[in-house]
């Protein structure tokens, strides 16, 4: 039975990183470093080509994309954006130590938000609705592979609901620019929602993965997964 693999890659550094900060709905760039790293490890591994592109809209994500697969149109998916922090945002840890409301944040597990912010029950729930479009996109038009450029607490939160094995968020965590390719088996995500989560990115470059290089010089196709299911053309060319 045919397969279908995506692969999920984090964000290059910001200045957010480097600081520590709770950075979620800040548009904030990559920063120099975190540009000319992305360029190295493009250099000097493997990112595997794919048939259809998305990415978060927030600059971080989109900048990265276009450093890796320069001639990608891609779709920007706004429910992947990461989740947002509210009145904690462009703050760290340290500054907020005395802060009750961000006691009782990181007490609630998930189901309370910072103020002005979203909960990470929301945040989740976005995420995994807009990766199950993408997942049956994929299935039913028949395209064999996607790249999806992304955030950390995206990544993790997508890995920790569908992947397998099974682990929490925390044992998925990525550096930025690097992430994890998942194949979809249509039975076992049909019968249990599961992916199985097979290699860890970027690849050394004698161990490109099946989707091969080919698709980084082929011509680009574009899957619509926002369109409705009932759309005959969920495709285009760009």
């Amino acid at each position: 039975m045919k397969t279908y693999q995506i692969h999920l890659i984090r964000h290059g550094i910001t200045d957010g990183n480097l600081h520590g900060q709770y950075i979620g709905s800040k548009d904030i760039p990559l920063n120099d470093y975190g540009i000319e790293r992305i360029r190295f490890l493009d250099a000097n591994y493997v990112y595997p080509g794919a048939a259809a592109y998305f990415t978060s809209p927030m600059r971080r994500c989109t900048q990265t994309l276009s450093l890796i697969y320069p001639n990608a149109k891609p779709i920007e998916i706004d429910a992947f954006r990461e989740c947002d922090f509210g009145e904690f945002e462009g703050l760290t840890a340290d500054d907020l130590k005395d802060s009750k409301e961000f006691a009782g944040w990181l007490a609630s597990n998930g189901t309370a938000a910072p103020p002005s912010g979203e909960s990470g029950v929301d945040f989740g729930r976005r995420v995994c609705q807009a990766f199950e479009r993408i997942v049956e996109a994929l299935m039913k038009t028949g395209i064999p592979s996607a790249v999806v450029v992304a955030h950390g607490g995206t990544i993790m939160t997508i890995l920790a609901q569908y992947g397998l094995p099974e682990a929490g968020m925390s044992e998925w965590g990525m550096d930025p620019g690097c992430g994890y390719s998942v194949r979809v088996h249509p039975q076992l995500w049909t019968s249990a929602r599961k992916v199985e989560v097979y290699q860890t990115l970027p690849l050394p470059k004698e161990e490109d993965d099946e989707a091969g290089d080919d698709f980084r010089e082929a011509e680009y196709m574009v899957l619509d997964a926002e369109s409705s299911e009932d759309s005959d053309e969920p495709l285009k060319d760009m």
